[in-house]
């Protein structure tokens, strides 16, 4: 079985999708003449902007949704593992894929936006719907949302459950099956809300989370404040396969680096598309702004954090690709967030554990709410005459018994069946929005005039020649 799963991983993510992660990318990025450099002072205000309604969640609290659904386990053991596998040269890469992608987030999230819907009395949307709407190929869209229900309420949710209990574990010696039944109880509490419900949730656990763990993180980068520039250093010459100790790695710098940054921040992999969708807005750019950031929060504040930690410390290891280690500085250390535990620990011991165990649980469990509302909104869309209660119930037990599952389930193949979920979403998502790129464009272009002459950005698609935007052309 394990090895069936492997070979699949290896298809899925072979160089091919590294590269169109990347040439998208920055295919994106000189297309919208660096958007997310131009308007970073628009994406933080418009995060606060706009009211949530009857149909739709507020600008920030589809920003909460999303970044519960970026920032999770890849925040904290993804980027271990990027450097244990990568050296510190995947930190690089893993911050190129996210200013990369955070064009890749704008179009995909403003697509989101352009074509959503009113189902169940509230705003859906998502891949599935601009695909649909705006290529026109059915079956493509279909294909898309039977994927994204597998990848989010199967293959998915066992990371994010399997690293909490395994971190409670080694904290706490809490049993990993105590720990996956209460998660899994907690969830249900959660998921039988609806959106609303996770909406309101997230906009309070998400700037508690992060800002905690940066905290922590601004702490010890403040005691090794001298180091900062060695450490910049050894992950630019790493990245670029200049550093003699890691001379070798540097395919397995970016390869690394973009899977674990592509799994953290998921820029192009048409997640946060579907909570873009659920805001309230007047201009579907605005929105696309907002998840934009949401990437640089992930990824450069949250991710850098993690990063810092554990190089600081010096608590990690590096395979050799060729067999045993290029650096083993912890002998007998796992690959994963024992390593940021270790970090934390060298300067407040018996901390870091306990403080990593709580951040992991509420990353890890925002995520797996974000997934279930994923998968709602798939599961929408394929039952759209319907609306079947027994589907929309199979649906949560399949979740739910995924999330306990996986936290009783082995790492590795936790890990590996999330990455073969985020990697067939990769590869459909971005395909797709390169198709469907103009009325984004157009979009983006109609919100900077607008702005240019002193309005606040009001989208009439008809003005735009954008078809089947069914739900703006009623405004």
């Amino acid at each position: 079985m394990e090895n069936l799963v492997n070979a699949i991983n290896d298809i899925i993510w072979s160089n091919a999708l590294i590269v169109l992660c990347l040439g998208v990318g920055v295919y994106f990025s000189i297309i919208t003449r660096f958007l997310q450099v131009r308007y970073l002072k628009d994406m933080v205000q418009l995060l606060f902007g706009g009211k949530s309604s009857a149909k739709g969640v507020s600008s920030f609290q589809a920003f909460a949704i999303a970044i519960s659904g970026r920032v999770g386990t890849g925040n904290i053991a993804g980027v271990a593992t990027a450097i244990a596998m990568g050296g510190p040269g995947a930190v690089f890469w893993m911050w190129t894929i996210a200013f990369l992608g955070a064009a890749s987030a704008f179009i995909e999230a403003t697509l989101g936006q352009i074509y959503k819907q009113v189902k169940d009395g509230q705003y859906r949307g998502g891949p599935a719907y601009y695909i649909e709407k705006g290529l026109g190929i059915q079956w493509y869209a279909t294909l898309f949302a039977i994927a994204t229900v597998l990848s989010t309420a199967l293959f998915l949710p066992g990371v994010q459950s399997n690293s909490i209990a395994i971190s409670a574990q080694n904290a706490f010696q809490i049993p990993v099956a105590v720990t996956g039944g209460i998660v899994t109880l907690l969830l249900s509490l959660i998921i039988f809300g609806g959106v609303k419900r996770i909406g309101k949730v997230a906009e309070i656990v998400v700037p508690f989370m992060a800002g905690a763990y940066i905290l922590m993180a601004v702490i010890i980068i403040v005691m090794n404040i001298t180091e900062i520039p060695s450490v910049m250093s050894l992950i630019v010459r790493s990245a670029f396969d200049l550093e003699p100790l890691y001379s070798g790695v540097f395919g397995m710098a970016v390869a690394w680096g973009v899977k674990r940054g592509i799994y953290s921040n998921e820029a192009g992999q048409g997640t946060a598309p579907h909570a873009a969708a659920a805001a309230e807005t007047s201009h579907p750019a605005k929105q696309g702004l907002v998840q934009a950031f949401s990437v640089y929060v992930d990824t450069l504040f949250v991710c850098t954090a993690t990063a810092f930690m554990i190089l600081f410390t010096g608590q990690y290891n590096v395979v050799n690709p060729k067999g045993g280690f290029l650096v083993e500085n912890i002998p007998g250390a796992a690959i994963g967030g024992e390593y940021t535990q270790m970090a934390i620990n060298t300067h407040f011991p018996s901390f870091g554990g306990g403080f990593v165990a709580v951040s992991l649980f509420f990353f890890a469990f925002t995520t797996i709410m974000a997934y279930y509302y994923i998968a709602e909104t798939n599961l929408s869309y394929l039952d759209q005459k319907k609306n079947s209660k027994t589907l929309l119930l199979a649906l949560r037990i399949l979740i739910l018994g995924a999330t306990f599952y996986g936290s009783v389930k082995t790492a590795a193949l936790a890990w590996t069946l999330g990455d073969i979920g985020v990697g067939i979403m990769a590869w459909l998502n971005i395909i797709a929005i390169v198709l469907l790129r103009k009325p984004a464009l157009l979009a983006l272009k109609d919100y900077q005039a607008q702005k240019k002459a002193g309005k606040d950005p009001v989208f009439n698609p008809r003005e735009l020649g954008i078809k089947n935007a069914d739900e703006w052309e009623k405004s």
